[in-house]
């Protein structure tokens, strides 16, 4: 999201599972479908079939790299020098697609004159705070503040030119000497792939969790896009970038804003300093330009689905119920791992943890269990009792000493609940229980619906409640056994005075006529009957023969499948490939030919025509004020940098060859206390590369399969992966139990000596190093059915190694690079 929504106007999957067939090449990086996401490689096998190439890049050899053209090795957290290198090749070798750079991105964009980069750092960059001055990182502009542009690409200051200029140092003997890919490979890869960039080629990008936990995630996906735009590989079939979710409703819960950040619908959360007001929230978060000028709508309607009638005019629509945000403990803002820290440090009373668990998952364990310790209360929601439940009597932890009450309320399975889904392609999906929930077990749903009607009581009764009104005047009508279709249905939307169903996001309002729980999912359910639920719709055809399958499901926006799709055609409304058309304009006919819901200006508001293909080329990315893609982020909206360039991982065995003066992401947040403690660059304690991954045959944090016996079986205990040459240089053989320590913990493996894992060398010529990188699996923890070990006197949950240190941007924690020691147990 942090790193697509600034790029392309959504941070979600832009095209969807099926459309893989459509590719032409297939690029894996920083994801394992074949393990991991296993039924999507069914389309991938059938985009091979077809002649479609697959190109899987990995630090370990995987189960999708063993049906993979070309298997590229790659250090992990040294992407953005290898993606970079690739453009750099498209663009020397004049491989890019230039009607599409010049007319879907701001490729033609001049930046301001002060803007600059030298040895690392772009301009503003103030030393004192770690933080950037984003003035410089902007349009010049004429007198009427529009941006001024170069068409050509050769104004010596337009995006595409400076790109090109640093981008060239990233040669493919620089991207072997920091990724540890020789330089063959590199160039490889580089042919294979640009092939995509002829008109009527596609090529599409699949990566997960390799890609985004890292302190320079949010840029390394960031270089994934800028290729991808280079290519013109956005918003065609077979194309995009594809972010694989690691549960079937993850899309789903950022979408209903489980990040901190935001409200349902991707709209800023309102700030305390910035936001005193309904006005100066309207004012400063709806620009001039692009789709979001609409936002007032869908932000009032909002708040009328929270209060209802006691959103009014009169009251600014209740705005002053909504909690605003600070800054956040230290200024790090309110995700994960700031969080811990404000729970550590007594600012944090209780904690639900709702289907997690942060005692196996969060990264620096030994943190997380100090800052439970120090709760006054911890609600658990889960099938089994985990080791969150049970954190306090974890190995090597004083009962005694720790005074946090636990409640363990036992919830229904997925399969156990009716109600939606929303994978990763972003459809919406109904499902319905295929059993119903044993013994006490209740659906989340129920859980909530009786804390929401126990809080209004309270809150109403209790003369000493504390501003009771937000809690007591909220909308809340669900019954006592709550109907999860009467929450879909606001969810979708409905007009205030007759409570009818809006048929989808341009029937809402800005006067408290219509409220919405989520703007962007209007539509998915526009009647009152359970039958206009466009979730349960199971339609198996497909008109376009695309894979699109309009009648299955809904796929928000507007059930659009492939969004930015006006980039499918050209400047004239053509197809790059006549045989994969989403839309097509028929000048004779003066409409547009539509397999797929348009993702741009296809109306004309004023005369209700259809907009021929001039009027709607500056919406192509309808979302940005710039109506086009960006290739430079201008005013900080990525903060370390407007554009990707190599940053070491805080702990690294290297020292960054690009720029040996700045080693690693210069507005990284480096958390301060007892129990987060570091590795040194180049550390003689901790000489090894480690990083973590999932397994087919268990789930996240183990506690759904570690409980099943006969899923228990397929992977009983904690291992590590080592090379063949450093166990031969250890004395280790297969089956060894290992102590695996980092600067902040250690843990029990036992030894799997496997090819799958290799050395990297790297380095500049006459420096190379050799290091050797292992990997551990993170699905092991202390509680359950099997640990991980024997030993029930051993917490196997490899987070006690990983460090705490999150990206600039989204303060996901750098579980993909830690340096580690290893000895025989």
């Amino acid at each position: 999201m942090a790193s697509l929504g600034p790029t392309f106007g959504r941070g979600a999957m832009t095209n969807h599972w099926n459309d893989l067939a459509n590719s032409d090449c297939i690029l894996i990086v920083g994801a394992n479908p074949a393990e991991n996401h296993p039924i999507s490689f069914k389309h991938i096998g059938t985009a091979l079939e077809k002649g479609a190439k697959l190109i899987v890049v990995d630090p370990r050899f995987t189960r999708s790299a063993a049906k993979a053209d070309l298997f590229i090795r790659l250090r992990p957290g040294s992407d953005i020098a290898l993606f970079n290198c690739l453009s750099n090749y498209v663009i020397q070798n004049n491989l890019f697609h230039k009607d599409y750079v010049v007319n879907y991105t701001n490729a033609s964009y001049i930046i301001k004159s002060g803007f600059d980069f030298q040895e690392g750092l772009f301009s503003g960059f103030d030393p004192a705070k770690k933080a950037y001055d984003f003035s410089t990182w902007d349009y010049e502009t004429d007198g009427q503040d529009n941006p001024l542009t170069d068409p050509t690409l050769q104004h010596p200051r337009c995006v595409f030119q400076l790109l090109k200029q640093e981008f060239s140092r990233y040669t493919p003997e620089l991207a072997e000497a920091v990724t540890g890919v020789p330089k063959e490979q590199v160039l490889a890869m580089a042919k294979l792939y640009s092939s995509t960039g002829q008109p009527g080629k596609a090529g599409t990008i699949m990566y997960a969790m390799g890609a985004t936990q890292h302190s320079t995630g949010v840029q390394i996906i960031r270089s994934y896009s800028i290729l991808q735009l280079l290519l013109g590989n956005m918003g065609i079939p077979g194309g995009g970038i594809n972010a694989l979710r690691g549960e079937s409703n993850v899309q789903g819960s950022t979408d209903m804003a489980l990040l901190f950040h935001v409200v349902p619908g991707y709209m800023a959360i309102p700030n305390a300093a910035n936001h005193p007001t309904l006005k100066d929230y309207l004012e400063k978060e709806t620009p001039k330009a692009s789709f979001w000028v609409n936002k007032p709508k869908f932000f009032i309607s909002l708040l009328k689905a929270w209060w209802l009638d006691a959103a009014t005019p009169e009251n600014n629509f209740a705005y002053d119920y909504l909690p605003k945000i600070g800054k956040g403990y230290e200024g790090g803002g309110y995700s994960w791992v700031p969080m811990m820290h404000a729970m550590d440090n007594g600012d944090i009373k209780g904690l639900i943890a709702w289907g997690m668990n942060p005692a196996v998952g969060s990264a620096n364990l030994n943190h997380t269990y100090a800052a439970l310790a120090n709760l006054e209360w911890l609600a658990a929601f889960d099938l089994w009792e985990t080791e969150t439940a049970v954190f306090w009597k974890r190995p090597g932890a004083n009962p005694q000493e720790i005074k946090t009450e636990v409640f363990l309320f036992p919830v229904a399975d997925a399969l156990e609940k009716e109600g939606s889904i929303s994978n990763s392609g972003r459809w919406i999906q109904w499902r319905y229980p295929a059993a119903k929930p044993q013994g006490d077990a209740r659906s989340d749903l129920w859980y909530v619906n009786r804390l929401a009607l126990e809080l209004k009581k309270l809150y109403r009764e209790d003369l000493r409640a504390v501003c009771p009104k937000p809690i007591g005047h909220l909308y809340w009508n669900y019954g006592d056994n709550p109907d999860v279709h009467l929450v879909a249905k606001e969810i979708n939307g409905f007009t205030v005075a007759d409570r009818k169903q809006v048929a989808n996001f341009l029937a809402l309002k800005d006067d408290g006529s219509t409220a919405c729980g989520c703007w962007i999912y209007s539509g998915f359910y526009p009647g009152l009957d359970k039958n206009d639920n466009k979730a349960a719709a199971r339609d198996k055809k497909d008109p376009s023969g695309l894979g699109l399958y309009p009648g299955w499901a809904f796929s928000w926006p507007v059930n659009r499948r492939i969004i930015y799709n006006r980039c499918s055609v050209d400047a004239q409304g053509q197809p790059w490939n006549p045989a994969k058309a989403l839309v097509r304009w028929d000048d004779a006919a003066h409409k547009w030919i539509r397999n797929d819901v348009p993702d741009f200006k296809w109306i004309d508001p004023a005369t209700k025509m259809e907009a021929p293909p001039e009027a709607s080329l500056a919406t192509a990315y309808l979302m940005l004020p710039e109506g086009r893609a960006r290739l430079f982020i201008p005013k900080g909206a990525t903060r370390e940098g407007p554009y990707p360039v190599h940053y070491e991982a805080l702990e690294c065995p290297f020292i960054n060859p690009v720029y040996p003066k700045q080693q690693s992401n210069p507005v990284v947040k480096i958390w301060k206390s007892k129990l987060d403690q570091y590795a040194q660059i180049c550390d003689p304690l901790y000489p090894y590369i480690a990083t973590t991954f999932r397994l087919t045959e268990h789930w996240q944090t183990g506690a759904m399969t570690r409980n099943l016996p006969w899923q228990a079986q397929l992977f009983p205990e904690m291992f590590i992966e080592i090379s063949p040459n450093l166990a031969k240089a250890k004395g280790i053989k297969p089956g060894d139990w290992l102590k695996v320590s980092s600067a902040r913990g250690s843990v029990l493996a036992r030894a799997q000596v496997t090819n799958r894992v290799q050395a990297f060398r790297c380095g500049l010529p006459g420096m190379e190093t050799t290091v050797e990188m292992v990997a551990l699996p993170w699905h092991f923890g202390f509680a359950g059915l099997i640990t991980g070990g024997p030993d029930k006197n051993q917490n196997y949950a490899v987070n006690q190694l990983s460090p705490a240190v999150g990206d600039a941007n989204t303060m996901i924690p750098e579980y993909k690079v830690f340096l580690v020691n290893l000895e025989k147990a």
